[in-house]
């Protein structure tokens, strides 16, 4: 049976991870409007964030609802904003690229979870600049279980005391210097699970890639003076972006500058 699931083409997994995906996005919806106010993901259902009027099952379809009801309550006819459905939409497609990617395998399991996180993680830093500790203490543990199944115990303890004991550095000192947090708490236990995850070598890459982002967008900001020098830009989104080009294509990059740039043994 196993075997027969695995010899399924790439095109199947991907369809069933678009589906699983939006379903996944619903919820990750939930987490996103709940878990910066510390209120549960469960209980009480979905409703509206109008008229709280709880919403029914028919009315609850992944993407399809939103499209039936032409973007509005049934209740009281207010608009929904177009975040719900794309957030639904983004999660589905990522988690589609996990399964063509990973196949039917425990890496895919492993990153079915992690790639719904990052969601969450880049909608509420952006939202409310913070990342939820509910999510970022448990990422450590499970990064660390995941990262000794992916790269060894070994090399997923180093990644985390190198990610989150670089961020902590740079925190602690820009503190005593300018005696004010330059780093949130929250992206230090970040960059640590996700060290843990991926090893220490891919969480220089991921800090790499997402200085590189943040640097970017924050020039293009000041370029279009839509940002200044002293503007407050929430880190997580870039180091949940770097994380996700890590995941899918981190290891060819690694070795095509290791081969490219590292100078040869004789």
């Amino acid at each position: 049976m196993i075997e027969n699931i695995s010899n399924l083409p790439p095109w199947i997994f991907s369809l069933v991870g678009l589906v699983f995906g939006l379903a996944v996005g619903s919820f990750a919806n939930v987490c996103i409007a709940r878990l910066p106010k510390k209120q549960s993901v469960v209980s009480p259902p979905s409703h509206c964030p109008q008229c709280r009027t709880p919403i029914r099952a028919a009315d609850n379809i992944p993407l399809i609802s939103y499209l039936l009801l032409k973007g509005r309550c049934r209740q009281c006819g207010q608009n929904i904003s177009l975040i719900y459905p794309a957030i639904e939409l983004v999660t589905g497609l990522l988690m589609a690229a996990v399964f063509y990617r990973f196949g039917f395998s425990w890496v895919c399991l492993i990153f079915a979870i992690v790639v719904p996180a990052l969601v969450i993680i880049t909608v509420i830093d952006i939202e409310h600049q913070i990342i939820p500790d509910v999510i970022t203490l448990p990422g450590i543990a499970f990064g660390l279980a995941a990262g000794s199944y992916l790269n060894g115990w070994l090399d997923s303890v180093i990644g985390l005391a190198l990610g989150g004991g670089m961020f902590w550095l740079l925190a602690e000192g820009y503190f005593r210097l300018k005696g004010a947090m330059g780093m949130g708490g929250g992206d230090i236990k970040y960059i640590a699970a996700a060290g843990a995850l991926m090893g220490w070598v891919q969480v220089l890459f991921i800090i790499f890639i997402g200085a590189l982002a943040g640097g970017i967008f924050g020039g293009l900001g000041i370029a279009f003076k839509k940002l200044n020098f002293l503007s407050r830009i929430p880190f997580g989104p870039f180091l949940a972006l770097a994380t996700l080009i890590s995941i899918f294509f981190g290891g060819p990059i690694v070795d095509w500058y290791i081969n490219t740039f590292m100078p040869k043994p004789l």
